[in-house]
This record gives structure tokens, sequence and C-alpha cells, in this order.
């Protein structure tokens, strides 16, 4: 059950003109940044740090407007009514809605593959750091989708459900940052400052896009794709109760 509503999910994605336009923006961006902002040429090296130094602050935005639709759209319409008399669990929808569409955040991101070719063509970069950062791109979009999965089913309105995402996200993100480490280090004990620490995006990003996976990243990603898709169901099965 759970492949037969990710294929459905998937197909409805390409079943109008807003994933194709969701894609195009998505290239337009990654190549605005990498060659404008990030000084690709400039930089005469070869590697394509300026391209994903900006993946986790684009993703900010970009994935929350896929996330918002999950559960609010199907709200809205009641077809989460249907959906549910169908003999599918509520995880089982959860899952099958959130791999379709993490893999079509896969799709946008692989179509940036002429950056590879390009860096390929240019010089000789190390291809296994540029894999593992593709990883870990992919598996930090998967963060993003999951905790806006979870904030699309506590409401009907996509608007406030993308808004909720991007906070959230944005707060994922800063929790390494050390201004707001130190919002923690005068009065909490140093237990607490490492673990807001070890809740950043960025964090476990950098550690893999530098070519090192290691098991405390992707632990940790499992972790919050888990934890959210957990919570997905516990406020699916909520609003079922009201």
């Amino acid at each position: 059950m759970i492949r037969a509503l990710f294929r459905r999910e998937l197909q409805s994605y390409f079943a109008t003109p807003v994933a194709y336009v969701f894609i195009v923006i998505f290239l337009m961006l990654m190549g605005t940044f990498t060659f404008s902002l990030g000084g690709f040429y400039e930089r005469g090296q070869a590697d394509l740090r300026a391209f994903f130094n900006f993946h986790p602050w684009l993703y900010l935005f970009l994935v929350p407007a896929i996330a918002m639709r999950l559960w609010a759209e199907e709200r809205k319409s009641g077809t989460i009514e249907l959906l549910m008399t169908l003999p599918v669990t509520p995880w089982q929808a959860v899952l099958g809605k959130f791999l379709a569409a993490w893999a079509f955040a896969g799709i946008a991101l692989f179509l940036t593959f002429p950056i590879w070719l390009t860096v390929n063509y240019l010089g000789d970069p190390d291809n296994g750091v540029i894999l593992a950062a593709y990883i870990g791109s992919f598996l930090m979009a998967g963060g993003f989708l999951a905790i806006g999965s979870c904030l699309s089913a506590f409401t009907r309105n996509q608007v406030i459900a993308f808004v909720l995402t991007v906070v959230a996200c944005f707060m994922f993100l800063l929790s390494g940052f050390p201004f707001v480490l130190d919002l923690f280090a005068s009065w909490a004990p140093q237990i607490v400052v490492d673990g807001v620490a070890s809740l950043s995006f960025l964090t476990h990003f950098e550690n893999i896009s530098r070519g090192v996976i290691e098991l405390r990243d992707l632990v940790y990603f499992a972790l919050v794709i888990g934890t959210f898709l957990f919570a997905n169901t516990i406020v699916l099965a909520w609003k079922q109760a009201d």
C-alpha cells in the first residue's frame, strides 16, 4: 500500500505545471547562487563548495513549498477522510506521501548534475566528496520535508503551513550559531549547550559535504525524519478524533 500511495502522490506532482515550475525555479536559483554569488569561476578551484554552500538556504524556502500541500490540501479539500477510509494505516499514509515528496525533491536535485559535469570538465575534482555532499543535501531535504509534513497536518491553510515550516527549519539551521548558543551558555549546563548545537542542520550537512560520512550525522538525519514522521501520525490521529 505504501508503494501505491507513493506512486499516486509522485504522479500527482507532475499532473500539473506546478512541479515543472518548481523545478525550473530551483535550477535557476541554484545556478544564480553558484555562479553569481558563489563566484564559481572566480574561485579557480575544482570543487563544488560554491554550489553546496547555498543548499541549506534555498531549501529553507523551497522545501516548505513542497511540504505545505502534503496534508493541508488534503484537509482543506476533504480528501483526507477518503484517504483514511482506504485499507491504509496512518503511518503508511504519512510514509507514502513523505517518500513521494522526498523523491520529487531528489529529482530536482539530480537535475543539477550538469554542474558536476562542468567541474569535471574544468578540472580534476574529488568526486567522492561531491557525491557525499549530494547525499548530505538529499538527507537535509528529507529532514526539512519531515518537519514540513508534520506541521502541514496542523492546518488547512497552506500558507500557514509554509510559514510554520520556514520558521521551524530556520531554528534548526541557526541552532549551531554562536549567538544562539550564547543565549544558553549563560544559564544552562554545558551538556544542554552541546545538545542545542548538535541540532543544527548546518553542522551535520557541512560534515558530510566535506566528504566525511560519519554514523552520527546519518543517525541525526534519521532521527529527525523518524521523529517528525511519527509526530505526523500522532497529529493526524488527533485531528481525526476532533
